[in-house]
């Protein structure tokens, strides 16, 4: 099992040590590095800037949302980064929710979220392998335009640049079984939002007959302390925002997820008290027992217990949010 160090997103401004974390982790030998997007930084500009100060480790974004720029928009950031740092980019990508697509992008959820996706993907795929011009009618891209509202004009086209791999891995956020399932099928490897190492049975009819090389790749955070409970803290925060705050009442892939992993009444308690805008009281009806499962918290002795949990079953690459280097270091020695 390979670890990487997620990054995340910015919040108010750039975070003072994310450079340093990053420079550390690629010195302890993680494998791979990770930053995401949300609704104010973007994910591509801090991992290139990560990009210009190492040399060996991997770079991914984790996630880099699909409705914030056309498929073939993605695909030259990809292709451009990649050049750049000699071959390490790896492209996440994530449909997100109809609250991020609508409210912050101002444009429609898609109707049928598989299908986007793999029109999204397939665009991707053709601009990386440069075999000719793009082109594709689909129910959500078209290349080219075919829209009443176009001039018409549009020309089927291949990318100027040459990319430096046909071949460069595209990994899926996904939370429902199906979208679970297409990822497996054209997709290089998925990025797990909450992975229980005593729950995969929640994912196992989704992740049969994988192909070679696949990668699975949750997130958790990671914290070497004495009191568990306060290291839990920023996980239950967490927790409360994607429970309770990221997507509908009626519609909240994050509260169902939670909901699939056997806390159905507590998900429905956060949101209900999120949404009423007690989010205090929200963070607090987190199960301590949910954000340990998704975790590596406490003294190193309980970690390396843990750990041995998440390295039995089928994650490939442990993509770590810790705040400091001494958990990276710990990290680092327990999983050699």
């Amino acid at each position: 099992m390979r670890l990487g160090l997620a990054l995340g997103y910015w919040g108010r401004g750039p975070h003072p040590d994310h450079l340093g974390l990053a420079t550390e982790a690629e010195t302890l030998g993680y494998d791979s590095v990770w930053t995401a997007e949300a609704w104010g930084s973007d994910a591509f500009t801090p991992l290139t800037w990560i990009a210009a100060h190492t040399s060996r480790i991997r770079l991914g974004t984790a996630i880099a949302q699909m409705a914030a720029r056309t498929p073939t928009a993605t695909a030259m950031h990809a292709l451009t980064l990649d050049h750049l740092s000699g071959g390490r980019m790896m492209l996440g990508l994530g449909l997100s929710g109809p609250q991020v697509v609508e409210g912050w992008y101002g444009r429609p959820f898609p109707a049928s979220p598989l299908t986007a996706t793999r029109e999204y993907v397939d665009v991707i795929r053709q601009v990386l392998r440069r075999e000719g011009p793009v082109a594709l009618d689909g129910r959500f891209h078209q290349h080219p335009y075919r829209g009443d509202d176009g001039t018409g004009t549009g020309k089927p086209l291949k990318p100027i640049t040459h990319p430096l791999r046909a071949d460069l891995p595209l990994l899926l956020g996904a939370e429902g079984p199906g979208n679970i399932a297409q990822t497996t099928r054209i997709a290089d490897g998925w990025l797990p939002l909450y992975w229980s190492p005593t729950r995969t049975d929640v994912y196992r009819a989704s992740l049969t007959d994988l192909p070679d090389g696949f990668m699975i790749a949750p997130m958790a955070r990671a914290e070497v302390c004495d009191d568990v409970a306060e290291g839990l803290l920023p996980v239950k925060a967490m927790l409360g925002f994607y429970i309770g705050g990221m997507g509908h009442a009626a519609r909240n892939f994050h509260a169902d997820l939670m909901a699939r992993m056997g806390y159905e009444d507590e998900a429905r308690r956060i949101q209900e008290l999120f949404l009423a805008g007690r989010k205090e009281e929200a963070v607090r009806a987190v199960p301590d027992a949910f954000a340990d499962e998704i975790s590596l918290i406490g003294p190193r002795e309980r970690i390396a217990e843990r750990l041995e949990l998440w390295r039995k079953g089928p994650v490939t690459d442990l993509l770590l949010t810790a705040p400091d280097r001494h958990t990276l270091r710990v990290l680092a020695e327990l999983n050699t």
